[in-house]
């Protein structure tokens, strides 16, 4: 087996609590809608949004529109819900600490949006060597470009990286292109897997 170099982490539902139903509920309330209908027009325009194909701008007509709604007078209605629901791992985040602090080198790869990655940015974390947002290289995972995106800039192979996430449609996307994968469940069970895998943490 190769050695491992590097180890690539999905951000929201590994590195964070998993946002996505405190944003929908978040929304729906700023938009007056259930949650239901929210969700229902939120997924047309989703992955649009999601690729960087269509701005924060161009979204919310689009989804008011479909809500028969008004645009939120707003600055980034996406950026504040995201905001407001953040809750970091300060345990996974101190395991990406100790990898960086080893040699390993560290990423993120994360389907997200632009506000998003906007606030990630401002939160200035330096333990990442690497960082692939979907927003911004125009494909989501589980394409198979996107994981590739993440290996040609850690200047590896699939095989000397460790893919985490906890989506299985993701791990099966980087299993294809023949990266390790850890199925997010918990911390203790990424640890025993990276150790199985010969990964230094202390």
């Amino acid at each position: 087996m190769a050695k491992i170099k590097a180890v690539i982490f999905d951000w929201g539902g590994v590195l964070i609590d998993d946002p996505a139903l405190g944003l929908m509920q978040y929304c729906a309330d700023k938009l007056s809608v259930s949650e239901k209908d929210y969700i229902k027009a939120h997924k047309k325009f989703a992955q649009d949004f999601q690729k960087g194909l269509i701005s924060e701008e161009n979204f919310w007509p689009k989804v008011c529109k479909d809500l028969d709604k008004p645009i939120p007078k707003v600055k980034s209605l996406w950026g504040d819900a995201f905001r407001s629901v953040y809750s970091p791992r300060a345990d996974v985040f101190a395991m990406v600490w100790s990898l960086h602090n080893n040699g390993y080198r560290t990423a993120i790869l994360s389907n997200t949006e632009t506000p998003a990655m906007q606030f990630f940015h401002e939160l200035q974390y330096d333990m990442f060597d690497v960082l692939v947002f979907s927003c911004a290289e125009g494909t989501i995972k589980p394409e198979k470009k996107i994981y590739e995106i993440a290996i040609e800039r850690l200047g590896i192979t699939p095989k000397q990286a460790v893919f985490i996430d906890d989506n299985s449609e993701f791990i099966k996307g980087a299993e294809q292109i023949g990266l390790n994968t850890i199925l997010f469940d918990n911390i203790q069970q990424v640890k025993t897997r990276l150790a199985m895998l010969s990964v230094s943490i202390k």
